[in-house]
């Protein structure tokens, strides 16, 4: 889009803009009449509301209107006749896949965002971050994921104060390995639950705890024939059902499973790279061959993190082929996809080399190095090579603002061209998926490996500002988004934590000083291991029971809100009542006069 400072010049109008469409260069006159009409027609009177709504909840609200713009009577967009157009289409979804519009993005409030900025990361302390400052910037779900990294960090540090000694002094002895491992299990029940109470807290204070996703509107790549839905009577797109479980059944499920056997594949393939290291050192036994030990853990890591990103792709594409009319099942498949691919690819080879190869020396020197591996390159990825090449670009842009040598204000210009070129933030996945791999480093394996949880402490600590300077500085304003919690990410962890217990469990009843209590009869081991297991599942669904989700006081508010809601309904009632008795002599007394 060519940008003219003429275009932008608000110096005489006190309005602000909100969210900016970029258009391609050569778009045609006639398409941009026809794109502004139906922006402008989609307004209603009484809209504006500076003083009552955020300008996050403002974009949001204007996001929501350009993507629920659907095609009617329209065969084609005006001026492009290739690009087609059928009832119930999504205009804003064609004309990005048409090239005709580049991106649609928020701008940033540059004093909200200094004043943020200012509270949160800039500088380095040990202090709770500005969650509700944080949600009324970038709305609620961005400030779930911050209020959850902030706690899950907190939860870590009980965890890291035990490893730590544990690693220390009793490495090799196994039966002190069981009080940590009980406390382990205990542990991972005990801090979801809690999470839920506190994050109850936050959405009852922030009005999103009750938010109804029952009659969501259909997301924007939804596509279909236009026709009006059977129970809200609304005119959108109709899809049928069984077209989509077609489309799961035989494509996506047969590539998720191939996706699946070549992770496996890659998997042998970096046992034989372990083989040959290990057999190198043994004949050579210097210094240089025991630091290549760790070199084939190094590069299944990266192999690993190159892996995930490829197929994360290709779970995108293929969720997004199979048309979910909501967004909420358009997530919940897409994080399926890649949570088994993810849990397969991450922890197939410490599972194989805990209870096949049953070399737990391997195991803790595989663990840590997938860990700490893992955490160096998404810190790399995901926010200091970002922010590197923003402030490059940020360099230029300041540079051919001031060549212009323009008469006028050229603030706002220099911001558009500045932000329409930053990364676009692809929402919380990614961040989210994170946490719950080193969740699973540290709950899985906390037998063998105890410093898992201290490693974890020392990432997260950073990875609160490092992820806070990428909202703020290297992408692109996200349209905010109310949250009710994190979603099936809660699910996630509590699958996780489950899993936990039984691996926690079997290495534990694999130590050879729990061995040597059953010399002879390993039956027995086997069925007293799957008791204990047993009985750590019963205690920890106890646990989780006992722990209410939402405080009783919240309860307490939930329940009179409710109450007054009802005498609210009955109030209304009897005054319709009433004015309908009023009104009924009137009319029979003119019936009479007549």
């Amino acid at each position: 889009m060519k940008v003219t400072l003429s275009a932008l010049d608000t110096s005489e109008s006190s309005f602000t803009p909100l969210v900016v469409i970029e258009l391609a260069q050569d778009v045609k006159e006639e398409t941009k009449e026809w794109l502004k009409n139906r922006i402008i027609a989609k307004k209603k009177d009484g809209d504006n509301n500076d003083d009552f709504l955020t300008m996050a909840e403002c974009q949001f609200i204007i996001k929501h209107e350009l993507e629920n713009l659907r095609a009617k009577g329209e065969k084609m967009i005006p001026g492009y006749p290739q690009a087609k157009l059928y009832p119930g289409k999504s205009l804003l979804r064609r004309l990005l896949t048409s090239g005709i519009v580049i991106q649609v993005f928020p701008l940033h409030d540059s004093e909200a965002l200094k004043k943020l900025e200012d509270t949160w990361y800039t500088r380095f302390a040990l202090k709770y971050q500005p969650i509700d400052s944080i949600r009324g910037y970038f709305g609620e779900t961005i400030a779930l994921y911050f209020g959850f990294l902030e706690y899950f960090t907190f939860a870590l540090i009980p965890m890291a104060v035990i490893g730590l000694p544990y690693y220390l002094f009793v490495w090799e002895d196994y039966d002190k390995y069981v009080i940590f491992a009980s406390f382990n299990l205990i542990w991972s029940t005990v801090i979801l639950e809690v999470w839920k109470r506190g994050c109850a807290n936050m959405t009852y204070r922030w009005g999103t705890l009750l938010m109804k996703r029952k009659f969501e509107e259909p997301r924007p790549g939804f596509h279909g024939v236009l026709g009006i839905n059977s129970i809200t009577g609304k005119e959108e797109p109709l899809y049928p059902s069984y077209k989509r479980q077609l489309r799961i059944y035989l494509v996506s499920l047969p590539f998720v499973c191939l996706c699946l056997y070549f992770s496996l594949y890659v998997m042998m393939i970096y046992f034989d790279m372990e083989v040959w290291a290990l057999g190198l050192h043994e004949n050579s036994g210097s210094e240089w061959t025991s630091v290549l030990l760790y070199v084939p853990s190094i590069i299944y890591a990266i192999v690993i993190e190159i892996m995930n990103r490829l197929y994360r792709y290709a779970a995108e594409f293929l969720t997004s082929w199979e048309n979910h009319r909501l967004e909420s099942a358009y997530q919940n498949h897409l994080i399926l996809k890649v949570l088994v691919f993810n849990f397969l690819n991450c922890f197939a080879s410490l599972f194989y080399i805990a209870f096949v190869l049953k070399d737990m020396k391997l195991l803790r020197q595989s663990l840590a190095t997938l860990l700490i591996t893992s955490q160096i390159l998404n810190q790399i990825m995901e926010s200091f090579l970002p922010y590197w090449l923003q402030r490059k670009h940020g360099v230029r842009v300041k540079r051919k603002v001031q060549a212009l040598k323009a008469d006028i204000d050229a603030t706002l210009y220099e911001q558009v061209i500045l932000e329409k070129e930053m990364g676009t933030y692809l929402g919380t996945f990614d961040d989210y998926l994170e946490l719950f791999l080193q969740f699973g480093y540290v709950s899985l394996f906390s037998c063998v490996y105890p410093l898992a949880a201290a490693f974890a402490v020392l990432n997260n600590f950073t990875e609160v500002n490092s992820d806070a300077l990428k909202m703020c500085r290297v992408f692109k304003r996200p349209f905010s988004e109310p949250s009710a919690n994190i979603g099936v990410w809660q699910l996630a962890f509590e699958t996780m934590s489950v899993i936990s217990v039984v691996t926690n469990c079997a290495l534990i009843g694999m130590s050879p000083q729990v061995n040597a209590v059953f010399p002879e009869s390993k039956a027995d081991l086997i069925l007293i291991v799957v008791a204990v297991e047993h009985a750590l599942l019963a205690l920890k669904f106890i646990l989780a029971f006992a722990i209410p989700d939402k405080p009783r006081h919240i309860q307490m508010k939930l329940a009179r809100l409710e109450f007054e809601s009802l005498e609210a309904l009955k109030q209304q009632q009897m005054k319709l009542v009433t004015e309908n008795l009023k009104e009924e002599p009137t009319e029979s007394g003119k019936e009479k006069a007549t």
